[in-house]
């Protein structure tokens, strides 16, 4: 009974460390129309920023200061912050498949300096050191494991309520404007350019909250967590959980996470043996499967964004609902 507790906390903080991540992802694209290739990058860069403030010193290694667990994770979501705020002015004059190709371009260089910057990030052997908050005091790895999930449920449901009230917000109000039609906004005298880049920023840096606790929880992190396919699942878990709803995306969340993880231990218990060394790969294909399949069958998502609908902003509401991943619309 306590294994199946211990699995199923594990399933849980794990869904809830990257149900944040996609509701950063949200943020950029479901309510501002930013499409960033490169989640990976910001998440990467809140896990590395908390292991190098938090960690233990390592002879010729850069960091270890170990700082208290909140310090290290602000630190770790600030570094996210700085360089989404760089990346943004350079790349957020693109649009649509050039901004993705751009951000992808960054998830890319900022995993080979995770893999070559051994100094810094200690290369491919990755960091190591962090002790995890509460460990020590609580000892019991069982209820370290339900504390640690009750903390990161807790992040979860304050960056959930703080994004819900942005939204609503005329702020909120104001991204979904320039995301339907930026020209028209601008005629307003609204700023795109600089809401853009306030959305992206902040964005990441809800993606780098989500590193962080990943980092930490696992006490460890090395270039081969900063791969391109959880870009993929994050978006993945976006798409599904339908794009501009928060609540979809911690639903999309939990189920690509459960598909993954199950879709893992079947292959890994019933394939055959010649396949085994390929189950990866199996679950690389199901995704691009998945965003495919729900980009064709239904692309706003299993739970569609929901708009006030008035008779002056019924069509942008219905045009918001149904466009796809390539920003053009559906019938």
């Amino acid at each position: 009974m306590i294994g199946v507790v211990s699995y199923l906390a594990f399933f849980l903080t794990m869904a809830g460390i990257l149900a944040i991540a996609v509701l950063g992802l949200n943020l950029q694209w479901g309510n501002t129309g930013l499409f960033n290739g490169g989640v990976v990058a910001f998440f990467g860069a809140g896990a590395y920023g908390l292991m190098i403030l938090g960690g233990r010193p390592e002879a010729g290694q850069f960091g270890g200061f170990q700082l208290p667990f909140p310090v290290a994770l602000a630190g770790g979501v600030l570094l996210a912050a700085l360089i989404a705020w760089a990346v943004g002015i350079l790349t957020l004059r693109l649009r649509h498949d050039y901004l993705a190709i751009a951000t992808f371009g960054v998830a890319v260089a900022f995993e080979s300096v995770t893999r070559n910057a051994e100094w810094l990030t200690g290369g491919a052997k990755g960091l190591r050191g962090f002790h995890r908050p509460l460990e020590a005091a609580i000892g019991d790895p069982f209820l370290f494991s339900l504390a640690f999930l009750a903390m990161v449920l807790a992040f979860l449901a304050a960056v959930y309520l703080g994004l819900e009230r942005l939204v609503r917000s005329p702020y909120g109000r104001l991204l979904r404007a320039i995301r339907e039609d930026e020209t028209a906004a601008r005629s307003l005298g609204k700023n795109p350019a600089r809401l853009r880049l306030a959305a992206f920023v902040l964005g990441s840096a809800v993606m780098g909250l989500a590193g962080g606790l990943y980092a930490s929880f696992y006490a460890f992190i090395s270039p081969q967590d900063m791969a391109p396919i959880l870009t993929f699942q994050i978006w993945a878990m976006l798409i599904v959980g339908g794009a501009g709803n928060n609540r979809g995306a911690i639903l999309g969340a939990v189920l690509i996470w459960a598909a993954w993880t199950g879709s893992g231990f079947l292959l890994a218990r019933h394939a055959p043996a010649e396949f085994q060394l390929y189950t990866g790969t199996i679950q690389y294909i199901m995704i691009g499967l998945v965003i495919v399949g729900m980009l064709m069958w239904r692309p706003q998502g299993l739970l569609p964004e929901r708009l006030a609908i008035s008779q002056t902003g019924g069509e942008a509401a219905r045009r918001s609902a149904s466009r796809d991943l390539t920003g053009r619309e559906t019938e």
